[in-house]
């Protein structure tokens, strides 16, 4: 073809197949490269994705013991709260336990005061007795003072049966008598006043002689009064019943 041509259009025809040449190869170096861009830019963004995607993970990660650590701290709230309310119960149950202990020794101290035995002072003279000997001894002189003679004579009457070795033995002998004297069982009563007149050293003794003598002039049995004052007047001389006794015995007939 290029030699049915002339020599000058040959030449323009040469001169067009390098330019197409040149153009072509432009276009394909264009192309390459484009290709190598997207190339390129496909790799950023995968690793792009790539780096995203670990920082998703991590993120989960880390909102997943943030969860964790909340339920932790949850469980440790309930925890603290059930250890304080058992703390708070042992200290209730506590307190309840010391309460009772106190309340029991109180009762334990009451016990042991009201079984132990106290000093008083009957007739002018300090005794040890029992709480319940003295609450027993008191009563009984009570109902005397109150003038029921019938239950005081049966109170003291037990008295000195239980308590035959007391320290108010002779009081309260000395009362009985009174207590019969009062029931006008003058023989009775006699018997109760001699108890305590044979105790000489007791401040009752020189009463129980008058008594016996003022039962024995009840009795219309003047010889015997008249004999118990004298052995008033003999052994207590110097005491107020043995004045009276005097006055009495003056006045009782001769025979």
């Amino acid at each position: 073809m290029l030699r049915a041509l002339g020599r000058g259009a040959r030449q323009s025809a040469v001169l067009l197949l390098a330019l197409a040449a040149v153009s072509s190869q432009a276009s394909l170096f264009a192309d390459d490269d484009a290709r190598k861009a997207i190339l390129e830019l496909r790799q950023r963004l995968a690793q792009t994705d790539q780096r995203a995607q670990a920082q998703t993970e991590e993120l989960q990660g880390l909102r997943k013991a943030l969860l964790d650590l909340n339920s932790q701290l949850d469980q440790l709230r309930a925890e603290l709260a059930a250890s304080r309310g058992g703390q708070e119960n042992l200290t209730r149950e506590l307190s309840e336990l010391q309460r009772k202990q106190r309340d029991l020794l109180n009762v334990t101290e009451e016990r042991v005061r009201r079984l132990e035995p106290v000093k008083v002072t009957v007739d002018g003279r300090e005794i040890t007795v029992e709480p319940q000997e003295r609450r027993a001894y008191e009563e009984a002189v009570a109902q005397l003072r109150s003038g029921d003679f019938n239950a005081a004579s049966q109170a003291l009457a037990a008295f000195v049966r239980r308590w035959p070795v007391s320290g108010y033995a002779e009081s309260a002998q000395f009362w009985l008598g009174n207590a019969l004297y009062g029931k006008r069982d003058y023989r009775e009563a006699i018997a109760a006043f001699r108890v305590t007149a044979a105790a000489a050293d007791h401040p009752r003794a020189p009463e129980a002689l008058l008594a016996i003598a003022n039962c024995q002039i009840e009795m219309k049995d003047g010889r015997a009064a008249r004999a118990t004052l004298g052995e008033l007047m003999k052994a207590h001389p110097n005491s107020e019943a043995a004045k009276a006794g005097k006055e009495r015995l003056a006045s009782l007939p001769l025979k």
